[in-house]
């Protein structure tokens, strides 16, 4: 077999695996949401698949630019404990590379409960929508070099989404002081659960310096 034949092969294997996940996907998606975490099927080899920082996908080098493919795409994605991420079937597994989390979170909302207290709502690039929670937390990251903050939500399984800045500054907004094992730390607070953000003393050069 020459070298253009074996990649004309190549190119044509993971045409069949994109086309199989894709149809998976969009039969299985009828039923509701995916339980992926219950299928375990054999790995198939990784596919040329990424989802950039900035929760762009792309196929081939290739933006995905139809954002119901993305969906599809999204709905049997999953993370493995080795921090592997993969796109998962009934009958197939195959992997894809992710810059940093999978989704990216456009849309932070407070909204009251039926008890009178308060929960703050995520939307995703994806249109997941989750209420922070103990199921749903938010954690920080703090940068070494730069001391900019990072928030990030889990959404479902090992699968976060990244608040950008101007989700950051609306958290800030929401925010509240609490003290922390004696400790004043600033932060938000969801469904009963305060999540500290920082140290109250750190928290300005934080904000001047959070990354996007």
């Amino acid at each position: 077999m020459t070298g253009s034949e074996e990649s004309a092969e190549l190119k044509r294997e993971r045409q069949v695996r994109y086309d199989s996940i894709l149809s998976a996907a969009n039969h299985h998606a009828q039923s509701g949401k995916l339980p992926v975490h219950l299928w375990n099927p054999p790995f198939c080899g990784d596919l040329d698949m990424r989802i950039a920082r900035d929760g762009t996908w792309f196929y081939l080098g290739t933006p995905i630019g139809r954002m119901p493919l993305v969906k599809l795409f999204a709905s049997v994605l999953r993370q493995e404990d080795d921090g592997q991420y993969l796109l998962v079937t009934p009958v197939e597994k195959v992997g894809l590379q992710v810059d940093d989390v999978p989704f990216i979170g456009v849309e932070l909302d407070k909204v009251k409960l039926d008890d009178g207290s308060d929960a703050l709502t995520l939307r995703t690039n994806v249109d997941d929508v989750v209420v922070i929670s103990q199921d749903h937390p938010l954690r920080f990251h703090i940068d070494e070099q730069t001391g900019g903050l990072t928030p990030y939500c889990l959404i479902r399984g090992r699968l976060e989404a990244r608040l950008g800045r101007p989700l950051l500054y609306q958290l800030a907004d929401f925010g509240e002081e609490a003290s922390i094992d004696g400790e004043s730390w600033f932060g938000v607070s969801s469904c009963g659960r305060f999540f500290p953000m920082m140290r109250m003393a750190d928290l300005e050069h934080a904000m001047d310096n959070s990354a996007a």
